[in-house]
């Protein structure tokens, strides 16, 4: 027992310490590139001035693109989570609306959100990354809706849900009309998914009437 105690507290330790070089990794790759522009910065000098070797930042990071969005696999995590771990009473699109109302929130509290978004737009591989990774998000967001509602698959309805939701977020900007702007697509997706919900009941309850006793 002493043994595997110790075992796991140098793991956890060594896993700490690659949190730790991870973070630095990035944070220090965002504010070169904030500086200076992201064409402007190679990823040597990254490396050198996070004082770690270049194999070691590509060991955290598989490309220059990922440095700056070292959060893409939490965001993707906690993007689920809303939809997994939301409580019994409450819908997939109110679930999702508290979860913008609260990225919204938080981000007021983010000085250098705008100069990140700047920069993004700004420069195409960026843009062309960031495309791609939230396509990856809708893709596993329609997922997670479809497993929740029992499907194997999917549906349309799934898809649309999860497209409409993320669309909210090139929808806003300015942090003074988020509210609106996320209350105003949780809205419409809201009675969408109402609609389809008793129209699949509907059909349910069709099918359950056309068989026969023998069949049942």
């Amino acid at each position: 027992m002493v043994a595997n105690g110790t075992a796991n507290e140098q793991l956890g330790r060594r896993e700490r310490k690659k949190a730790q070089t991870r973070r630095t990794i990035a944070e220090t790759a965002l504010r070169l590139f904030l500086e200076r522009g992201y064409d402007a910065v190679g990823v040597r000098e990254v490396a050198q001035e996070a004082d770690v070797a270049t194999a070691t930042l590509f060991a955290h990071f598989p490309s220059k693109e990922a440095l700056v969005f070292d959060q893409d696999d939490e965001q993707e995590e906690a993007l689920l989570d809303v939809v997994r771990r939301r409580p019994q009473d409450v819908s997939i699109p109110e679930a999702l609306r508290r979860w913008f109302h609260g990225m919204a929130e938080t981000a007021r509290s983010e000085p250098d959100l705008d100069r990140f978004h700047r920069l993004i737009e700004s420069t195409p591989a960026l843009r062309d990354y960031s495309a791609k990774m939230w396509l990856r998000h809708e893709e596993a967001l329609a997922d997670a809706i479809a497993t929740d509602v029992g499907l194997s698959a999917p549906d349309t309805a799934s898809r649309l849900v999860a497209r409409t939701a993320l669309g909210v977020i090139p929808s806003i900007t300015s942090l003074d009309e988020a509210a609106q702007v996320i209350d105003e697509t949780f809205d419409f997706v809201e009675a969408g998914w109402a609609a389809t919900a008793a129209r699949g009941r509907g059909r349910a309850e069709a099918g359950s009437r056309r068989r026969s006793p023998g069949e049942r």
